[in-house]
């Protein structure tokens, strides 16, 4: 098998890694991070980066979302035009969320967050002037959707955070180390991405990588969905 036939199926891996890993993970905090958190309250900076580097680095959703919005960004200049409009909407209501204590249902957020894999599927497939009649605005869609992302990890920190000692420093913090990986993460997909390109099997797979895509954000969707009726019917 060559370099790039093995660059694309990696990238179609990605697409389907929240179908073999399970969609908890997507936004779960692991029991020792969990344990932590609860168990420092106070500054703690450096930990703090690092909980959100991981979280970037190994939250599907994210990465899902990420690899769609690249998909077919070829320039540099695109692709930070779009990853600075999801870092914005992310680090707003992660941070306003934590900050000012607003509450929402995890499931129904997460639910959004799995669209939002559909919809970034559905757009690179040039669906939507078929389906709704136009095209929604790209650069808007990204920063809404990334709001979301951002109050997803939100609904989380809130549990977790039992004293507001170093609240501020914290959040920037886990907010820096959120970007950081952020950066790491979209570095290997733009790598491989661009190995990938470089192939003819990249036209030969556009439709089934973004089918693959959409299947991933339905799995997310419909998990978040089944653990929201199941905790009203509880």
């Amino acid at each position: 098998m060559t370099p790039l036939r093995r660059a694309a199926l990696s990238l179609l891996g990605l697409a389907l890694a929240v179908s073999l890993h399970g969609a908890a993970a997507a936004h779960g905090v692991a029991e020792g991070d969990k344990a932590f958190i609860q168990n420092n309250p106070g500054m703690n900076i450096i930990p703090y980066l690092y909980l959100g580097a991981k979280h970037m680095v190994t939250g599907y959703d994210h990465l899902l979302f990420l690899f769609g919005v690249i998909f077919f960004l070829y320039r540099l200049k695109d692709v930070g035009t779009y990853v600075t409009l999801f870092a914005i909407g992310h680090s707003t209501t992660l941070m306003a969320g934590v900050f000012f204590n607003i509450h929402a249902n995890p499931f129904l957020v997460d639910a959004v967050i799995g669209l939002s894999v559909v919809y970034k599927a559905l757009d690179n497939l040039g669906a939507f002037p078929t389906l709704i009649g136009f095209q929604p605005n790209q650069k808007a869609a990204v920063l809404i959707f990334g709001l979301f992302h951002g109050f997803g990890l939100a609904t989380k920190l809130q549990d977790l955070i039992a004293s507001r000692e170093g609240l501020i420093p914290n959040l920037v913090s886990f907010n820096i180390g959120v970007e950081m990986g952020q950066f790491m993460a979209l570095s290997v997909i733009l790598i491989l991405m661009t190995l990938w390109r470089r192939s003819p099997t990249f036209t030969r797979n556009v439709v089934v990588a973004n089918a693959a895509l959409m299947c991933a954000g339905i799995v997310l969707t419909g998990y978040q969905l089944t653990g929201f009726f199941t905790e009203q019917a509880v």
